[in-house]
C-alpha cells in the first residue's frame, strides 16, 4: 500500500506518523472537557464534537460522548470498520466533507493528551525469546536460561490496571523492600535499579466468555499501543520467588497516547519465528499474526540531549498477542472490553537491540556510555525515557506517538516505616 492523500496537508508527508493510512484514536483536551480525537498529520479531529453536531453517526450511537474509546470498542468490529471507512473517506483529498470537518481540527501542539481508554484489567507477558535468554543467562547461565515451559506456553502475570498511565506522566521512583546479595537482612529503601521494558500493548475490543481460538482472539483485538513496563529490578529480585513479580511492577505502566487500530497495521503483518518445539494445536496460527514495527528507546538526562540506546522490532516476539489472548482464556476466564495485554520485553539478538537497561548494562556490570559522556546502568532521577515505534510503508509511516516518562525522586520514607 502507498501513501493515501488527505486534504489535511500535513498528513501527506512521508515523515508524519499520522497519515490517512493510520488514523489512530486518542483522548485530548485544549483547556476544556476532554474529547475523543483522531490524529491526522499534525492535527486532531474532534470526533466527539462531530458526533454531537450530528455530522458523524455510528450504529448504536452516540458512542463518542465519553472521554474514552471503550463504547466504540464494545460496539464491535462492524462499527470499527464503518468508523474507519467513514473517516478515511471524509479526510481523503477532494472529499466533500472538508468544509464540515475542517472547523473541528485542533493542532496537536495545542492539545493535552489523556488516557485513550479505560483499562479494565492488565496482564503482562514474558514472550520475547531474546529477552528471556538474556535474563535467564544472567541468573542461571546459558544452559538453563529458559524455564522448561517457555517454548510451549505464553508466560504472564496479572498486573495493576490502576498503574497504567498515559505518556508524559511523571514516574516516581518506588520505595520497597530490598535485600542485596551481601545484606544479612532486608531493608526498606528507594529502588536503586529502576528500569524500563520496551513493549507493545494489545487492547481487547470484544469481550469473551470462555476459551476462544487464536483466530477469534486476533479478531477481538481492537488495536495496539506502545507500552513501557517500568520495573524495579532490586525489589523484583527479592520478592519474585515463588509467585513472580508483584510490587516491582506496580509503580507505573506508560502507554502511547494513540491507539493504532489493527486495521491500520494490517499491511504490516509478519510471521512468528520458526518453533523450536511444536506448540499445542490450540496455539496454532492460521496466518501471520505479528507486525513489522520498528522500535527504539531514547534516554535524556535532565537538561541534556537524548541518546538512542536501543533499536529493535516487534517481529522479534516468540508469541503473538493473539496467541497470548487465546491462552489467557483457556481457564475459562472472561476477557473484558478494555483489557490490556503487555507483550513482554522486545529485544533483538544484538546488544544494541535490547529493550531494558537490565540487559543493556548486563545487570549493571557493563554500564552504557551516553552521547553526553555520562554512564548508566539503571535510571537516575531526572532521566526521561522515550519509546518510539512505527511501521514503514511505501512512502508513509504508521506510528503511535512517543511514550515518555520522567523519573522523579522517591518519596521520603516515613519514620514509622523505617
Amino acid at each position: 500500500m502507498t501513501l493515501l492523500k488527505s486534504w489535511v496537508s500535513s498528513a501527506n508527508s512521508a515523515e508524519t506518523e499520522f497519515p490517512l493510512n493510520n488514523l489512530p484514536y486518542g483522548v485530548f483536551s485544549t483547556g476544556g472537557a476532554a474529547a475523543c480525537g483522531v490524529a491526522i498529520g499534525d492535527q486532531i479531529l474532534n470526533v466527539t464534537a462531530l458526533e454531537a453536531a450530528g455530522k458523524l453517526t455510528l450504529a448504536g450511537g452516540p458512542l463518542l460522548q465519553k472521554a474514552a474509546w471503550n463504547d466504540v470498542m464494545a460496539a464491535g468490529p462492524a462499527v470499527w470498520d464503518a468508523l474507519r471507512t467513514t473517516l478515511q473517506s471524509a479526510l481523503a483529498e477532494g472529499a466533500a466533507e472538508e468544509a464540515t470537518f475542517a472547523p473541528n481540527l485542533v493542532a496537536q501542539a495545542d492539545a493535552t493528551m489523556h488516557m485513550p481508554f479505560t483499562v479494565a484489567e492488565y496482564t503482562d507477558f514474558y514472550a520475547g525469546k531474546n529477552h528471556a535468554m538474556n535474563v535467564g543467562t544472567m541468573f542461571r547461565g546459558p544452559e538453563n536460561a529458559l524455564p522448561p515451559n517457555w517454548l510451549s506456553i505464553p508466560i504472564g502475570y496479572n498486573g495493576r490496571a490502576s498503574s497504567v498511565v498515559v505518556s508524559g506522566t511523571d514516574v516516581v521512583r518506588p520505595n520497597g523492600q530490598l535485600k542485596g546479595p551481601n545484606d544479612e537482612l532486608p531493608r526498606f529503601a528507594p529502588s536503586a535499579r529502576f528500569d524500563i521494558e520496551l513493549e507493545m500493548g494489545a487492547i481487547v475490543g470484544t469481550a469473551s466468555d470462555g476459551m476462544i481460538s487464536v483466530d477469534q482472539a486476533d479478531d477481538n483485538i481492537f488495536g495496539y499501543v506502545l507500552l513501557n513496563d517500568w520495573s524495579a529490578r532490586d525489589i523484583q529480585a527479592w520478592e519474585y520467588q515463588p509467585l513472580g513479580p508483584f510490587q516491582a511492577k506496580a509503580t507505573a505502566t506508560s502507554i502511547s497516547p494513540w491507539i493504532v487500530t489493527s486495521a491500520a497495521l494490517e499491511p504490516f503483518r509478519t510471521t512468528t519465528p520458526e518453533r523450536e518445539r511444536p506448540l499445542l494445536p490450540y496455539l496454532t496460527e492460521s496466518k501471520p499474526m505479528l507486525y513489522d514495527i520498528d522500535l527504539e528507546v531514547a534516554l535524556q538526562p535532565e537538561g541534556k540531549d537524548e541518546t538512542i540506546v536501543a533499536r529493535t522490532n516487534y517481529n522479534e516476539m516468540y508469541y503473538s498477542a493473539a496467541q497470548q489472548l487465546c491462552h489467557h482464556t483457556t481457564s475459562g476466564c472472561s476477557m473484558r472490553v478494555g483489557d490490556l495485554l503487555g507483550s513482554g520485553t522486545i529485544s533483538g539478538p544484538e546488544k544494541t537491540n535490547r529493550g531494558s537497561f537490565l540487559e543493556l548494562s548486563w545487570g549493571g556490570k557493563e554500564p552504557l556510555t551516553l552521547d553526553t559522556g555520562e554512564t548508566r546502568s539503571f535510571l537516575e532521577d531526572g532521566d526521561t525515557v522515550a519509546l518510539r515505534g512505527s511501521a514503514k510503508g511505501d512512502g508513509y509511516r504508521v506510528g503511535f506517538g512517543d511514550v515518555t516518562g520522567k523519573i522523579l525522586p522517591a518519596p521520603a520514607v516515613p519514620d514509622w516505616a523505617k
